[in-house]
C-alpha cells in the first residue's frame, strides 16, 4: 500500500467514524483535517497488472506538485522519474542515471518502454526536484505490467 492509499483510508476511517457518532445521538466529534493534502505522483495509465505484446506506454499525473523542467528551481515543483525493476533512491538523495532509470527532465508526463523482455515488470514513479534529488513528502506510484512471451 502506497503512503497516498494509506493517507486515503485513514481519512475514510475518520469520516465513517464521524458518521457513525452523529447518527448515534452522541456529541458531535471534531475532526481537524491535515492542513496541506498529501502530494503525490500518480500513475494515470495503464491500470496494474495488465498483459502487452509489445511497448508500455506509461501516463503520469501529480497531485500538489506542479511539473516543471529539471533545472528550473521553483518552489513546489518537479519532474517525473521511473524506476523499472530496480530500487527506488531513498528520499533527500540524488536520482542515478543508467539501467533501469528513466529521468524525463524535459516535463514530460507521458513515457513508452519500448523492448521489455518478456516477463514481469514493475515500474516506479518517483519525483526529483530540479537537481534531480528525490522530493520529500511526495508519495511514489508502483505499476506491475506483463509483457508476453513469444
Amino acid at each position: 500500500m502506497t503512503d497516498f492509499q494509506s493517507t486515503a483510508t485513514k481519512t475514510c476511517i475518520l469520516a465513517f467514524t464521524s458518521v457513525v457518532l452523529a447518527c448515534s445521538g452522541e456529541p458531535e466529534q471534531q475532526y481537524d483535517a491535515p492542513d496541506t493534502v498529501m502530494s503525490a505522483v500518480v500513475i494515470a495509465s495503464p491500470a496494474d497488472s495488465q498483459t502487452f505484446d509489445g511497448n508500455v506506454t506509461v501516463q503520469l499525473e501529480t497531485n500538489g506538485v506542479e511539473i516543471r523542467p529539471a533545472g528550473m528551481n521553483e518552489p513546489g515543483t518537479g519532474h517525473h522519474h521511473l524506476f523499472i525493476d530496480r530500487d527506488i533512491t531513498a528520499v533527500g538523495e540524488p536520482i542515478p542515471t543508467g539501467d533501469g532509470v528513466v529521468h524525463l527532465g524535459g516535463a514530460q508526463t507521458e513515457y513508452i518502454f519500448e523492448n521489455l523482455a518478456p516477463g514481469n515488470h514493475t515500474i516506479v514513479a518517483v519525483l526529483g526536484d530540479y537537481l534531480h534529488v528525490r522530493l520529500p513528502d511526495v508519495a511514489t506510484d508502483t505499476l506491475h505490467v506483463t509483457i508476453a512471451g513469444t
